[in-house]
């Protein structure tokens, strides 16, 4: 008898011990096509010294440029560096055997979106086009449960999210593009909406994203979701675009709204110490100046013929990412050694880890969680 009570002791002390290190509540962010060369070493010399991609250097390096590599990576991305990564945990340096990469065969946007919020490859996801998702993502799963009933919420600088989460079938809130928030959100939210629709965008179909993280942020005070996704898209475009020197400061933008964020979860009732920050990237980029501005496997450019001229073998180490965590669910290791490459289909089975639930409950199909960040 003294036995069976001994081992049911020990069975309320390891599930109680379960019960507090899962989190309630997730938000995942993300920084499309930021390059894990910023992320660990700051602002590249290479581009920052090339007229092509910047206009007034001198006035950059001031705000960028320091010879010793760490002191860059704090210049750029302050918060990532000196909080999350000291904090909570960081992978993909791989000047450090630190390997993180895409599992997808395409290394573009919406393969890439997909991978992170179902936790598989879908192969024939092979275009940005805006065709409406027929994989469930985690946000869907979640939301058919009771307790995530109208918890789970997505917002976007691009306009094609509407149709990878699929909110038309899967019933999860999604702002995204230029779509307007909600006048009733904030006393802030008439006026946000305003400027969205008079300070034009460069992009067609990306907004700034001041507008998202602002209209996210009042959609998470107002509504508290358990599982936020923000996914900012400036980054990548200024790449495309050639401008890498607001690329840089979107970058270093991105990582004070990072900052914003954290700091309101944890004095927001509902939030404080029971809230995980992931952070992570749908792709990489090239890594010389000929392609930095591009990214794409070479099966992704055998229908172009330009793309196969000028890169016969794609683009080279675009499908190298990074992610970053910190939060009640996230051991404080800083920088993650991988003795095998980590994939970012691992990414949905760690966000749902942290809610505290058991990803293979919701969908068999998912890569495993990163077991190297969760406690």
């Amino acid at each position: 008898m003294k036995k069976l009570i001994k081992l049911n002791l020990l069975g309320i002390v390891l599930l109680t011990s379960q019960l507090a290190v899962a989190t309630q509540n997730v938000v995942l962010v993300t920084l499309d096509g930021v390059r894990w060369q910023e992320v660990f070493n700051g602002a590249d010399a290479n581009l920052l010294n090339n007229p092509e991609f910047v206009k007034h250097s001198e006035q950059l390096k001031a705000e960028f440029w320091h010879e010793d590599s760490k002191q860059r990576q704090q210049l750029l991305m302050p918060f990532i560096a000196q909080t999350v990564a000291k904090q909570g945990a960081i992978i993909g340096d791989r000047n450090n055997n630190s390997k993180m990469s895409v599992s997808n065969p395409w290394y573009f946007s919406y393969p890439g979106y997909n991978e992170i919020l179902t936790g598989f490859v879908d192969e024939g996801i092979n275009s940005n086009d805006k065709i409406l998702n027929p994989n469930q993502t985690m946000l869907e799963l979640l939301e058919q449960q009771p307790e995530y009933k109208h918890k789970t919420a997505l917002f976007g600088s691009w306009d094609v999210f509407p149709f990878i989460v699929n909110d038309q079938r899967s019933g999860v809130y999604v702002n995204a593009g230029f779509m307007p928030i909600a006048e009733g959100l904030s006393k802030d939210a008439a006026l946000l909406n305003a400027l969205q629709n008079e300070i034009p965008s460069p992009w067609h179909n990306v907004r700034f994203d001041s507008f998202t993280y602002r209209f996210a942020k009042a959609y998470m005070l107002a509504n508290k979701p358990k599982l936020l996704v923000i996914s900012l898209g400036e980054t990548d475009d200024f790449a495309h675009d050639g401008a890498y020197d607001h690329y840089l400061k979107s970058a270093k933008q991105s990582d004070a709204f990072i900052q914003d964020l954290w700091q309101t979860i944890q004095t927001t009732p509902g939030y404080k110490n029971n809230t995980t920050l992931i952070i992570t990237t749908d792709h990489g980029r090239g890594s010389h100046a000929n392609d930095w501005q591009h990214h794409s496997s070479k099966q992704a450019l055998a229908n172009s013929e330009q793309g196969r001229k000028a890169f016969p073998e794609g683009i080279i180490g675009s499908e190298h990412i990074w992610f970053a965590a910190m939060g009640p669910a996230i051991k404080a290791t800083g920088l993650v050694t991988t003795k095998t490459e980590l994939k970012q289909a691992q990414v949905a089975a760690t966000v749902l880890t942290a809610l505290g639930e058991s990803p293979q409950q919701i969908n068999p199909n998912m890569a495993p969680a990163i077991a190297e960040v969760l406690k």
